[in-house]
């Protein structure tokens, strides 16, 4: 039995530890992953974290963006309400005061627009060849012929058929470019199945390939999603400030400052221009009343004093400033008497009405021409999805051809293929 040394217990010692550095070198080096790109799990944990806090932060931003777009959908919604009620109030009122007080029996032609009138007279014509039908009478014109109905009722027919045949050549033209979208969705779909096979084949060759254009589809995909978000709030932001430009505008405020003329005070802007304020009105009427006030009273003075009969008192009506009533004028003094007639009242509603015509055209006018302009580019979109579909099956078709060619090539050189002995060969040592 052999006694161990302190000499062969260091180099037992050595040599276990050489042995362990060894062990530990080749894991080290034979490890590609942390050899070349290496791993730092805290840096990863980290990127994690804030990437996660940056999904939660956007996201309940989102959620106050869309709390904030029902909320002003509601207050439009309660304002058009409103709008349709006091506008349906506003009809209702005129048409009560018509059948009130604008009856058509208190008209002074109601003679001529008697609907009995007619039960009392001849008719127009008895016949085609009625000898009261001359030309300068115009009783009878091109298509007023007592044959009317029957003439209408075979334009009708021809009519339909028309129709008919019409649809019949619109389900054929349908039918055909349903078959042509069949046929094209066949080919297409064995052109993918013959790329799928080809790239089957050649996947652990292009592995590495795949993989970083797998990470820069992926980096792109981000890259356009930030984009979108940042379009989608710019747009929002457009949108916003288009709203409030117009709330503040001077088109719905109404600001008579916007009729304001270039050429003086004393002009107006025709487009522009709402009519005349309350004051002005005021003010011309109390200008009438000085006025008339100032005549009369001159006319007295000229009158003889004496040697005279005494004259008759001067009576005479004059417009005033309250609706539905008119000035009196007698001996130089002023009474108000009330009159049935409104006319400045009539002109007033009248210029409402076609306001709000107007408004309502231009209204309707607008949401056309946004309806138009979102068709037209979901129109574009479509037709550039569809272009972009055939340039990528395109593209495919020549991939698959040329690694169908390169596979080929391939055969016909390497006839030498490599085992598995002939790579077990390679990274025994770390030396």
């Amino acid at each position: 039995m052999e006694v161990a040394q302190l000499k062969d217990l260091e180099e037992n010692f050595g040599l276990a530890k050489r042995r362990y550095e060894e062990l530990r070198r080749q894991k080290r080096i034979f490890n590609a992953r942390n050899r070349i790109i290496g791993g730092d799990t805290e840096a990863w944990d980290v990127q994690v974290c804030d990437q996660k806090i940056k999904e939660a932060t956007e996201k309940a931003r989102q959620e106050a963006f869309a709390a904030e777009m029902r909320q002003n959908d509601k207050i439009a919604c309660i304002s058009e309400d409103r709008e349709r009620r006091d506008r349906k109030n506003l009809c209702k009122a005129i048409s009560d005061f018509q059948q009130s007080f604008q009856k058509p029996e208190t008209r002074r032609e109601f003679d001529l627009s008697d609907p009995l009138a007619l039960k009392k007279d001849l008719p127009a014509r008895q016949s085609d060849n009625d000898a009261r039908n001359t030309v300068s009478g115009m009783q009878k014109f091109m298509g007023e012929d007592l044959n009317f109905y029957q003439r209408k009722k075979f334009q009708e027919e021809q009519n339909r058929e028309w129709s008919l045949q019409q649809q019949r050549e619109w389900k054929m033209a349908r039918a055909n470019q349903k078959c042509a979208e069949d046929l094209y969705l066949n080919t297409r779909l064995q052109f993918d199945e013959t790329a799928k096979h080809l790239q089957n084949l050649e996947s652990t060759t292009r592995r590495a390939v795949c993989t970083a254009v797998k990470e820069f589809n992926k980096n792109q995909a981000l890259e356009s999603a930030e984009k979108k978000i940042r379009q989608k709030k710019q747009d929002q932001e457009d949108n916003l400030a288009e709203i409030s430009n117009l709330l503040r505008g001077d088109l719905l405020s109404e600001n008579p400052q916007q009729a304001a003329s270039s050429f003086g005070p004393h002009r107006v802007v025709p487009n522009r221009w709402k009519g005349m304020s309350r004051e002005q009105l005021e003010h011309i009427r109390l200008v009438q009343k000085q006025q008339v006030q100032e005549k009369l009273t001159k006319s007295l003075r000229k009158q003889p004093r004496a040697g005279m009969a005494a004259p008759r008192p001067l009576t005479k009506v004059l417009p005033s400033s309250s609706p539905g009533s008119h000035l009196l004028v007698q001996d130089g003094c002023l009474s108000s008497s009330h009159h049935m007639h409104i006319p400045a009242g009539r002109k007033k509603e009248g210029r409402l009405q076609e306001e709000e015509r107007q408004r309502d055209m231009d209204w309707d006018r607008q949401r056309v021409q946004r309806a138009r302009t979102a068709l037209l580019l979901e129109r574009q979109q479509q037709c550039q999805r569809r272009g972009l579909r055939r340039a990528l099956d395109c593209n495919n078709l020549s991939l698959a051809k040329e690694q169908l060619l390169q596979k080929k090539y391939m055969k016909e050189i390497c006839t030498n293929h490599l085992t598995e002995a002939y790579f077990a060969q390679f990274n025994t040592r770390s030396r």
